[in-house]
């Protein structure tokens, strides 16, 4: 930082790259000259990459959410006399993040059949695991329609 503290442009080190050794202070430098639209002194190989890594941990958070409501459907499900009220918290949290997910990233709608049709092979492993019960209990594909599984009145009986 200069002495007006004005982060100085990213310089190369013997020892690698600002990217590589201090990624914090190499995103705010990026930061600066983005806003000061300095894009000659821009790392942008690195600047890419770091904007697909974004998108992709975006996708990522909605891939996560899908197995894990998915899971405890079929365990609600599956399991009716065995249902904590956990079961239920998990499933409104999950669907609700699921939700949040695609209101702030739009663009991800149309990943979303896709990731919800990957989700369901893991969560009904994990079902299996968590109920003891035997694969084959488990529909091979998801029983519910992505519509239907986000649908916060929905319950399976």
């Amino acid at each position: 930082m200069t002495a007006t503290g004005r982060l100085e442009p990213p310089r190369e080190a013997a020892d690698g790259s600002l990217y590589e050794r201090d990624p914090y202070t190499w995103a705010m430098q990026q930061a600066v000259l983005l806003r000061e639209r300095r894009f000659d002194e821009l790392d942008i190989d690195n600047v890419a990459e770091e904007m697909e890594t974004l998108g992709r941990s975006e996708a990522k958070e909605l891939r996560s959410s899908y197995p894990l409501f998915l899971m405890h459907l079929l365990k609600w499900r599956h399991q009716p006399k065995r249902r904590p009220r956990s079961w239920a918290g998990t499933i409104v949290r999950e669907r609700q993040s699921a939700q949040l997910g695609l209101q702030e990233n739009p663009g991800l709608k149309s990943l979303q059949a896709e990731l919800f049709a990957e989700a369901y092979r893991p969560a009904r492993k994990e079902a299996e695991a968590e109920t003891g019960l035997p694969l084959t209990a488990f529909p091979e594909t998801s029983p519910y329609p992505l519509e239907q599984a986000l649908d916060e009145a929905f319950w399976p009986e």
